[in-house]
């Protein structure tokens, strides 16, 4: 459907409704907003203004907490006691020959 064929649609509805005796009201600027003559204060919520969040801290405790995730995490700081490692002997071929022990 066309915007011109919902327009003339919508004018023949109102068409329609006025012929059967229906009525349209006319209210004074701002009248429909008050509620037993007052304005209505939690529906004129543009009124009240928040408090904004301060955005450069909020950024860098954001970054603080990325770069931290990013960095690897250091197991301990204090080194273990290592112990003798194995070392294989090999020949010439590549073929292993003996087992060593070194400090």
């Amino acid at each position: 459907m066309s915007k011109k064929e919902l327009r003339d649609s919508l004018n023949q509805d109102i068409e329609q409704y006025l012929e059967k005796g229906g009525e349209v009201h006319e209210f004074e600027r701002g009248e429909s907003g008050l509620v037993n003559g007052r304005y209505n204060e939690q529906a004129m919520s543009f009124e009240k203004r928040q408090e904004r969040t301060p955005v450069p801290d909020v950024l860098r405790a954001i970054d603080e907490r990325r770069e931290a995730r990013r960095k690897p995490q250091r197991k301990s700081e204090t080194k273990r006691q290592s112990g003798p490692k194995k070392k294989v002997i090999y020949d010439d071929f590549g073929e292993p020959l003996r087992v060593v022990w070194e400090d």
